[in-house]
Order: structure tokens, then sequence, then C-alpha cells
């Protein structure tokens, strides 16, 4: 039996962009994912140990974007996934990322990217 764990909408800043004006100021980068994990002992033992720690892998995340400095959201959403397949009871990863207000007359920009172990 398998499990998804979500974390919607994590916000920070981060230099990112193709342009010379976006390579000097910071913008927000919009981050989503969902993991498939194998918790069933979490059920049991009410023990974060047993379960995927959203909290500090989303903490990793965070710190990771801010001190980057990519002109792609893809290479971006590359390199958070492997910040999230350390966990190793993490199965399948789907990631989106996006920038608000990268495009005139749309909410936000972004892709999503799925990985399996």
């Amino acid at each position: 039996m398998s499990n998804k764990i979500f974390v919607s909408d994590l916000e920070m800043e981060a230099v990112i962009g193709i342009f010379d004006w976006e390579r000097e100021v910071r913008q927000i980068i919009k981050i989503s994912y969902e993991v498939e994990v194998d918790i069933n002992r979490a059920f049991k033992s009410d023990n974060i140990e047993d379960t995927f720690d959203y909290k500090n892998t989303s903490k990793k995340i965070i710190k990771f974007v801010e001190k980057s400095s990519f002109q792609l959201i893809e290479a971006l959403a590359e390199n958070i996934s492997k910040i999230i397949f350390q966990d190793e009871k993490v199965l399948n990863l789907s990631l989106s990322v996006s920038k608000p207000g990268a495009l005139r007359g749309s909410k936000e920009v972004g892709l999503t990217i799925f990985r399996s172990r």
C-alpha cells in the first residue's frame, strides 16, 4: 500500500531567469510537490521517523532555492527533485515549480516534472 503526502504553494524568492534584469532581482518562486511514500509503519507508531518529514525537506528546499541562481525553472526543478529523493522513503514524485507574474496576462508560468526512484 502506498500513500501520498503533499506540500502546496511553498513560496520563496530567488534569482531566476534568462534576461539581464532577472539576474539582478529576486523573484517569487512557488513550489508544490507530492510524494508517494511507504509510511505504513507511521500509522501505528505515530513516530516522525516512520514517515516523510515534509517540514525538514521543505526547509532544505527553501535554503537551496534562496541561494540558487538558475536561468531556467527546468534546471531548478531537477535539482529540487534530488533534494526530495534524499529521503529514502520517497518512491515517486510530482513537483511543480512556477514563477508568478512571469507572463503578462497570466497568473503564473511553470512546469511539473514526474520522477521515480
